[in-house]
């Protein structure tokens, strides 16, 4: 019975939009940070990495970092930049990329789901990355980038957005990245209630990008009601922002592997040890090797493709170890190549699919050797995963397209 409830959002004035909208922090280096800051100026990741409006010697964990964040947010809110609606309400969010749209709702969702289990997580964090956005969220009393959870379709849900889709949207731009953006809002009574009523039925929800993020937002509203020990449960700070989508509208793209050297391997020994491995290979020359269909990879090596399948032995009925990327890392990436830990070692990286087979070449003839590309994890297979309470291997999936951050911010007051 998930808890997804209405809220006074702090949005963008419409003119400001698609100047404000911002991809997620983490998605930049510092440098390329401060590059898309100098190129937009409004743009919410100013306050998001406010290390680039700081001279370059200040580190990027700063306290005074986390005080320009809510300086700058404060005096975008003072500006008039930003509206802050005075009734709670749901915000549709609609994006679209290369002809597929995708449509969520914009709610909070509760930190007690989220210790609860009945918003299910699918992969770990690292303390690092969650103490900075912690002192983030904490400084700027501001959740400032949303959750991006998935929920099996129901129908009624559909049908009510559907039907707020029909008045005229809030924004409406496209941004630099070819993405269309269109949001609504969802203000009346019936309306709210009637969504609340609806997530309610559902068992549980996933967070499908934003472990960091959601883990982050939790753990400040903890922090909270341990400085206020009257809490009631009603309190801003119990709650955190997040955007639902029903999975049959969700794409997944691979995530791509490129690994440094083959281990000592020449060619040749490098192809037997992969055939004994348990995996077919036929030479596709200069083909580039697209996936098709599960248990398949390409493999890109001193100029040729490979189409790897893998044999029914290293298939699996198990959660995770039927996953393809775990195919990859156990009989090929550890055995052969040496990659223990993809988590920590330095010569494996990881290509978003978003990137394109001629990413995984160029890197392949520079500072790598050899690229494998994947077949996309499934919606299917996350589920599967998080409702087993099980950790998918690192870097298992890549959504598209990104949410955006700015567009809906929610106070923790």
């Amino acid at each position: 019975m998930p808890s997804v409830t209405p809220f006074k959002g702090i949005r963008p004035d419409p003119a400001l939009a698609d100047r404000i909208a911002a991809l997620p922090y983490d998605v930049y280096n510092r440098n390329e940070a401060l590059e898309e800051v100098r190129r937009e100026p409004l743009s919410f990741l100013a306050i998001d990495r406010a290390e680039t409006m700081l001279a370059a010697d200040i580190d990027t964990y700063d306290d005074r970092v986390y005080q320009k964040a809510r300086e700058l947010l404060d005096s975008q809110i003072k500006d008039g930049h930003f509206i802050k609606d005075e009734t709670p309400c749901f915000y549709i969010y609609e994006l679209t990329m290369d002809g597929r749209s995708q449509t969520g709702i914009v709610g909070c969702s509760s930190i007690d789901d989220y210790l609860a289990g009945t918003i299910r997580k699918h992969e770990n964090t690292r303390e690092e990355k969650e103490i900075d956005r912690i002192r983030h969220v904490d400084t700027t009393n501001t959740h400032t980038g949303p959750i991006f959870l998935a929920y099996r379709s129901k129908a009624e849900i559909n049908e009510i957005v559907d039907l707020c889709k029909k008045d005229a949207p809030l924004y409406d731009f496209v941004s630099p990245d070819g993405i269309g953006h269109r949001a609504w809002k969802a203000a009346s009574p019936a309306v709210t209630e009637a969504l609340s009523s609806l997530f309610k039925e559902l068992p549980c929800t996933y967070i499908a990008d934003g472990h960091h993020r959601c883990a982050s937002a939790v753990k400040v509203g903890l922090k909270r009601r341990e400085e206020k020990k009257s809490y009631t449960g009603q309190e801003e700070f119990n709650r955190f922002l997040s955007v639902l989508f029903p999975d049959d509208q969700l794409k997944i793209l691979p995530y791509n592997r490129v690994v440094k050297d083959l281990n000592s391997h020449t060619d040749e020994e490098f192809l037997q040890a992969v055939h004994d491995a348990g995996f077919s290979i036929c030479d596709m020359e200069k083909n580039a090797v697209s996936p098709k269909e599960k248990g398949t990879f390409g493999m890109y090596l001193h100029g040729s493709w490979y189409l790897l399948t893998a044999k029914k032995a290293l298939l699996s009925e198990d959660p995770i170890k039927g996953l393809d990327v775990s195919i990859l890392q156990d009989h090929l990436l550890a055995p052969i190549l040496g990659i223990g830990d993809p988590r920590t070692d330095k010569r494996i990286d990881f290509v978003g699919g978003i990137r394109g087979l001629q990413e995984l070449e160029k890197r392949a003839s520079s500072d790598m050797e050899i690229a494998f590309s994947m077949y996309p994890t499934s919606m299917q297979e996350l589920f599967q995963v998080a409702d087993a309470g099980l950790l998918m291997p690192p870097k298992s999936t890549w959504f598209e397209p990104k949410l955006r951050s700015g567009l809906f911010l929610h106070s923790l007051e």
